[in-house]
């Protein structure tokens, strides 16, 4: 069993161990055979998942010093598993991290600094932006391995009915938008989430966030945070805007209704496009409308940076370590992206991925087109986390339980305890 983080905790921890472990070999005794590395994915298991076990297998075929456990685990359970089991006594060699997830596990001491290392290997090739969000205090903790952002993805066919000639711009055009489609289809025009991620459009539209990371300010409850969840409120009612959905099963609801044509546009991410295909209103992949989420009032438009970086445990032995490293160089490299892309409709992280094939995808070209207004997230362990308290706040919020400012007045204290150096 590899040495783990806490040696402390080695003892009560075994049982733990052996399962995040994955009961692996003995590291240092070579005669005991292959190196096995254990992998955590927390990639759909369905629609990515395939992807990524076959391209495990291929590495093994040409590292046969090297096996790999592959584990895939629930993205909604990966970060908390990977936390107890890191700060036990074992975890698994590699962790798929989100990239909020990244520099927080680094602070901790769980991720090794991959700078100089084989896995940094093609690091110019990496887009810079991306290579940025998997630092901690000036080192690097991950190598991109898929990005994406929040676009606005309507059904063309709907909006042509409506006679509307281009995506909305802002988000008052789409509240119009939405009234003429409802009016000349009977479809809704927007269905909007509750969820803190996709809220954060708004904020950005009003030139906030819900921290200032660099005065170390709290802003979620600010005017212009106040004015953009005002915004965000307010597309939750009137003509062609369907009603908040606070059940645990909203976000199935609101892809489903979009895929199918019962809605005519949405907010979502590119790890959704390969389920965009499979409903009848994408059968022709052509009708899918792909733009930047509109803008607010002081006309700027984005949506956060989101992704996977593939990270190396701290805690692993020497020789699991550099089997870990020649693992991620593997799964990041160029051709391995770009095999990615055509099968998962997953962003690549690095230029020389986007081929002529992969742009082909009409999916990928499209969210490839708004990436250029994502916005990067603040250089901040904690702001992974700040999400929680808008998450339980904003469905009460959209469902009228709770007025808007109390519930801002509520996720500013509870942010304030998870960023308690900073001022309100």
């Amino acid at each position: 069993m590899r040495r783990g983080i806490a040696a402390t905790a080695l003892v009560a921890s075994i049982a733990l161990a052996a399962t995040a472990c994955g009961g692996s070999d003995s590291s240092d005794d070579k005669s005991a055979g292959p190196t096995t590395i254990t992998w955590w994915d927390t990639s759909n298991a369905t629609n990515e998942a395939p992807t990524y076990k076959a391209l495990a297998k291929e590495f093994e075929k040409a590292n046969p010093t090297i096996k790999v456990k592959y584990v895939n685990v629930p993205f909604d359970q990966a970060q908390n598993k990977f936390d107890t089991a890191a700060g036990a006594s074992g975890a698994p060699d590699i962790l798929r991290s989100e990239v909020g997830w990244t520099p927080a596990f680094a602070k901790k001491g769980y991720f090794l600094p991959l700078d100089g290392t084989a896995a940094l290997a093609d690091q110019a090739k990496f887009q810079p932006n991306l290579i940025e969000q998997a630092k901690y205090d000036g080192k690097t903790y991950g190598v991109p391995f898929v990005t994406d952002t929040l676009a606005l993805v309507y059904n063309k066919a709907l909006f042509e009915k409506a006679g509307i000639k281009e995506a909305p711009k802002t988000w008052g055009d789409l509240k119009t938008a939405a009234a003429t489609i409802k009016k000349k289809t009977g479809v809704d025009g927007y269905w909007g989430s509750t969820q803190a991620y996709y809220a954060q459009s708004f904020l950005y539209g009003e030139g906030t966030n819900t921290v200032d990371a660099t005065a170390k300010k709290i802003t979620v409850n600010s005017p212009e945070a106040k004015k953009a969840f005002g915004t965000w409120q307010g597309l939750f009612s009137g003509k062609g805007l369907h009603k908040a959905d606070t059940t645990a099963d909203a976000y199935a609801h609101i892809q489903d209704a979009f895929v199918n044509g019962k809605v005519a546009a949405i907010i979502q991410g590119p790890w959704e496009i390969t389920n965009f295909y499979k409903g009848s209103a994408f059968a022709d992949k052509a009708n899918l409308g792909i733009a930047t989420v509109p803008a607010g009032s002081t006309g700027k438009a984005g949506a956060p940076t989101g992704g996977h970086n593939l990270s190396v445990y701290a805690g692993s032995d020497k020789a699991h370590q550099e089997a870990s490293l020649k693992f991620v160089n593997f799964m990041t490299s160029a051709k391995s992206q770009s095999e990615i892309a055509l099968k998962n409709s997953t962003l690549p992280t690095r230029d020389d991925a986007y081929t002529a094939e992969v742009k082909a995808d009409p999916g990928i070209a499209g969210y490839q087109g708004v990436l250029p207004a994502a916005q990067p997230r603040p250089a901040l362990p904690e702001y992974g986390s700040l999400w929680g308290p808008l998450d339980t706040e904003l469905p009460k919020i959209a469902g009228g339980k709770e007025s808007l400012d109390k519930g801002l007045s509520n996720a500013e204290l509870a942010i304030a305890k998870l960023v308690p150096d900073f001022s309100k």
